[in-house]
């Protein structure tokens, strides 16, 4: 028989097991528990001076490693400064997850000291988000929260651990497979619908490449460059596609939109198609919807469209 270890050395286990080698935090009360055994753990710790710092900063370690950041924080305040990189990762699509404690079990609902329902408050920017009061869940917790984050259009993911739970003893299973019901994320095109999108690019006399930040997430950019030599259309990228197509390429005409250059929206305001891929039509690029590309045909392809 196993020797029993506390939820909060199942949670550092749990992290190495998924391969996390850096986390960016700051201690407090409730997830204090969870810091001896990551001075114990080989995963390097970065001490913040401010949770939101500890968000971008996860957000700006997945970015750049392609991996998972992560980031934790203490219950009420510490967890509330997490909203804003979130938000943010949410909104650019970036793989992060984020571990906060949160005060005792039986003291959750009672209005408890440095208490704030985190789970409610970051529903809407958050792909999902736990709230564990058992030791025991916490292996297959930290597993499905680093799937989720990293899997379909990537975001944030936010674990909420009690206190208690992290100070319990409990057995270590991390699960060998995950089953999540209901998550499925489109990961194979529509053949019927590829195949039409094909002929409206043979039939077009203006196709416009208009490219978004999902080239980058997808590591397609040798595809877009192919793609776009072999029909020879003009490629504009958003500020998330910075580098996705280079600059210095004939093709390409820079950014669009009111930031943008006059050659990019001139192209996209006289396109009879728009090859929209990984971009979400921002308002800063389209401004006002019934006047931006009034003579295009449009073919979007996105993960989350």
């Amino acid at each position: 028989m196993s020797e029993k270890i506390t939820g909060a050395q199942s949670l550092v286990k749990a992290l190495e097991q998924t391969g996390v080698d850096v986390m960016f935090g700051i201690p407090g009360g409730a997830i204090l528990p969870a810091y001896d055994p990551i001075f114990d753990s080989k995963i390097r710790h970065i001490l913040v001076r401010h949770e939101q710092g500890a968000g971008h900063a996860a957000t700006g370690y997945a970015q750049v490693t392609g991996k998972v950041g992560v980031c934790i924080a203490t219950s009420g305040p510490g967890a509330t400064n997490l909203v804003t990189p979130l938000a943010d990762a949410q909104m650019d699509s970036v793989p992060i997850v984020a571990i906060t404690g949160q005060v005792p079990g039986p003291a959750i609902g009672t209005d408890a000291f440095q208490e704030a329902d985190i789970r409610g408050v970051t529903m809407p920017i958050t792909k999902h988000n736990y709230l564990i009061t058992n030791p025991d869940e916490i292996p297959t917790a930290i597993a499905e929260a680093f799937y989720i984050a990293r899997t379909g259009r990537p975001g944030p993911v936010l674990v909420d651990i009690a206190k208690d739970a992290l100070q319990m003893k409990t057995d270590f299973k991390y699960p060998s497979n995950l089953k999540l019901a209901g998550y499925n994320p489109v990961v194979n095109p529509d053949l019927k619908m590829v195949q039409q999108a094909a002929q409206l690019i043979c039939e077009s006399k203006k196709p416009v490449l208009y490219i978004g930040g999902g080239i980058i997430k997808a590591n397609a950019s040798a595809e877009l460059m192919q793609l776009a030599e072999l029909i020879n259309a003009p490629v504009v990228t958003t500020l998330m596609a910075r580098g996705a197509f280079p600059d210095s390429h004939k093709q390409h005409l820079g950014m669009p939109g009111m930031h943008g250059t006059v050659a990019a929206v001139t192209a996209l305001q006289k396109a009879d198609l728009l090859i929209t891929l990984g971009a979400r039509f921002d308002d800063r690029v389209t401004g006002k919807l019934s006047t931006f590309a009034p003579n295009a045909k449009i073919i979007h392809a996105d993960i989350d469209p």
